[in-house]
C-alpha cells in the first residue's frame, strides 16, 4: 500500500474542506494545490523527502505567484465619500462639546455635526475647531487657536 500517496490524498481533501469552510476564500487552496502535485510524485514512487519539497514549492510559488492578484479581489479598496473633505477644515461649535456627557455639535459647510473632543478636554459653544477625522457620524475636533 502507498502510504505516502494517502497521506497526501488526506491532506488534500482537507485543506479543500477547510477552503470551504472558511468565509474567506482562498485560505488553503494553495496547499491543497501543493498536495496534489505531491500525490502525483508519491504514485510515481518519489522520495518522501521529494514529496515534501515538492509539495513546500508548489504550494509557496502559487501563493507568491497569485496572491497579489487575488488580495485585489478580496479586500476591495475603500472609497472615499465627499465627508473626507471635512477633514483638516474648520468648524463653529454650536453647542458645548463634552465628552464625558457625550454631547457637543459643530457646524461646517452649513450642516451640524455631532461633535467630540480629540484630546478629551470640554470645548466651549462659539469655539473655532480644526475637523481631525470623523468616527462614524461624529466630528473628531480640536480647538484652531491651540495650532498657532
Amino acid at each position: 500500500m502507498n502510504w505516502p500517496a494517502i497521506i497526501w490524498l488526506g491532506l488534500m481533501v482537507a485543506f479543500l474542506i477547510v477552503e470551504a469552510a472558511c468565509p474567506i476564500h482562498l485560505v488553503s487552496v494553495w496547499f491543497a494545490a501543493g498536495s496534489l502535485v505531491a500525490l502525483i510524485v508519491a504514485l510515481f514512487g518519489g522520495e518522501i523527502w521529494l514529496q515534501g519539497v515538492v509539495f513546500l514549492v508548489v504550494s509557496a510559488g502559487l501563493l507568491a505567484l497569485f496572491w497579489p492578484f487575488v488580495k485585489k479581489f478580496i479586500n476591495p479598496k475603500v472609497t472615499a465619500t465627499n465627508a473626507d473633505s471635512l477633514i483638516g477644515s474648520l468648524a463653529h461649535v454650536v453647542e458645548d462639546i463634552d465628552n464625558i456627557d457625550a454631547c457637543g455639535k459643530a457646524k461646517v459647510n452649513g450642516m451640524e455635526w455631532t461633535a467630540r473632543s480629540l484630546d478629551g478636554s470640554a470645548i466651549a459653544k462659539g469655539t473655532l475647531v480644526r475637523i481631525h477625522r470623523i468616527e462614524g457620524v461624529k466630528l473628531i475636533v480640536s480647538p484652531a487657536s491651540e495650532e498657532a
